[in-house]
């Protein structure tokens, strides 16, 4: 009888026993709670709620912060950038324990997606979107046709795909869709002069790189965002500018290889890889439906970073704007109403795992506050930290996200579960909540360059190449990209 083979769990399945665990921390960890801190905008006032639920109004000046011992700007508060209530330092009390048991666990989850409706229904309407564009092909017929156009210019193909290709990871999480692009693009480089690995790099790195320095990217930064209680725009510069410089970082190892091809890790394949992939077939027909429908895509991005960075919407105006995309894309694409129907319903199916995963993380939230136990995993930590320096306990978060990535490879998943915990720590210390997210995303995505239970396995398996020749050749390019952002998030702290 033959072995079955161990394999990582999915992330639903991880976040599932994470819940079972939560559950059975409320019966051992001691129960506790701290008063929390809100602004009040109906009143104009800050609102305090003590551990017995007794509530206490103060003006909102910064002198009650400062009095308080509660870190952060008082215009963020007023204009509702810090949004959910604020522990305030010293004020932790044990509180009767509240065990959860079967029936809490169960209706946890369910909990969690009533909690988080408003990102689901925006994962929807935008994986309709992206269900109808893959439907029509045109994302892969852009790509080919890219790389007629800069024929005897492959340097510049290379950047061009990467760019575009991280363009997607920073703004909607580009990731699965790239397996696509490796049949259309390997036969391209080989014939530039290129090997497999560079192809490789181009596309996976290009949405790492694009997925690990988000901008406007719901399901990470948007997450992380609203789980911190700040503005998806809050840090968002900050992350651009890393965005730029990762992205300069992640092209050198292509000019070596151009320069000298014995250089390259997969040299030894390299007649192998000629004669499976040295040819290329039949280019995609990129259609005037195909450009005006993508050119749709794109300005509504355009749009919601306007929105964003202006009118500080959220998940219901970003919603709103792509439903308005998909019905301007009903026309544009020419596919019937029938058949766009069938693929936006199709896209938006594709996400449903996203659309759970994001449900039970924020169940676990729900079990371990219910239980009363997330202040006193808080208080732990704020007297472990106690007095830290800020740049340690940023850089010390990074790498904390880094072990958690590992585990729970879902960006969403992720950012419910420990942001909501993590935060609150940043008052403690005088940090930004910004910098918190962007220590989760920094983390989440250096792990990611290696995690077998992420995409690199498939991509992969997609060209021939072994892990062994991979790790060879990320190690050194994952150790400068991690020095890198530790410098990017001691920066954040002073801007």
């Amino acid at each position: 009888m033959k072995k079955k083979k161990l394999s990582f769990p999915s992330a639903l399945t991880v976040l599932f026993i994470v819940l079972i665990f939560a559950a059975i921390l409320t019966a051992v960890v001691p129960a506790g709670l701290y008063s929390k801190l809100a602004y009040n905008a109906q009143s104009n006032m800050f609102e305090i709620t003590d551990s017995v639920g007794k509530i206490t109004e103060m003006e909102p000046t910064q002198e009650t912060l400062d009095e308080l011992g509660v870190t952060g700007n008082l215009d963020k508060f007023l204009d509702g950038t810090i949004s959910k209530p604020v522990a305030i330092p010293g004020t932790y009390e044990k509180v009767e324990q509240n065990p959860q048991g079967i029936f809490q666990i169960l209706l946890a989850p369910i909990s969690g997606v009533y909690d988080s409706i408003d990102i689901i229904l925006f994962i929807f309407v935008l994986g309709g979107c992206i269900g109808v564009l893959n439907y029509m092909g045109a994302f892969n017929s852009a790509i080919a046709v890219l790389s007629k156009i800069t024929k005897g210019k492959e340097y510049l193909l290379i950047i061009l795909i990467t760019i575009i290709i991280a363009a997607g990871g920073t703004t909607f999480g580009l990731a699965e869709e790239t397996i696509a692009l490796y049949p259309i693009l390997v036969p391209v480089f080989l014939a530039a002069g290129y090997d497999v690995m560079v192809c490789i790099a181009a596309i996976y790195m290009g949405s790492s790189i694009g997925t690990m320095f988000p901008t406007i990217n719901p399901f990470s930064v948007g997450n992380a965002s609203n789980a911190a209680g700040i503005s998806l725009a809050d840090g968002m510069g900050i992350r651009f500018v890393a965005l730029a410089i990762g992205l300069i970082i992640t092209l050198v190892y292509a000019k070596k290889v151009k320069a000298d091809p014995s250089q390259s890790i997969c040299y030894d394949q390299y007649e192998y890889h000629m004669k499976k992939f040295g040819h290329q077939g039949e280019v995609p027909k990129f259609t005037g439906r195909m450009k005006l429908t993508l050119a749709v895509f794109g300005i509504t991005f355009a749009v919601l970073v306007w929105g964003l960075v202006t009118k500080q919407w959220w998940f219901d105006n970003m919603t709103a704007l792509f439903l308005a995309c998909a019905i301007i894309m009903a026309f544009t694409s020419g596919i019937g109403e029938k058949n766009f129907m069938d693929q936006f319903i199709g896209g938006a199916a594709d996400l449903m795992s996203v659309a759970l995963v994001v449900g039970v993380a924020r169940g676990i939230n729900i079990i371990l506050e219910n239980g009363m136990v997330s202040d006193t995993i808080l208080a732990y930590f704020s007297g472990a930290i106690s007095g830290m320096n800020p740049i340690i306990f940023i850089i010390l978060m990074m790498f904390v996200f880094i072990v958690l990535g590992f585990f729970i490879s879902s960006s969403s998943g992720l950012a419910v579960l420990s942001v909501p915990i993590m935060a609150p720590l940043a008052d403690t210390v005088g940090v930004s909540r910004a910098a918190i997210v962007s220590a989760y995303a920094y983390g989440l995505g250096l792990i990611s360059f290696i995690t077998p239970a992420g995409l690199i396995l498939a991509s992969l398996a997609m060209v021939d190449v072994t892990y062994d020749k991979w790790l060879k050749f990320i190690m050194p390019l994952m150790g400068i990209t991690a020095g890198f952002s530790a410098v990017m998030l001691v920066i954040q702290l002073f801007v």
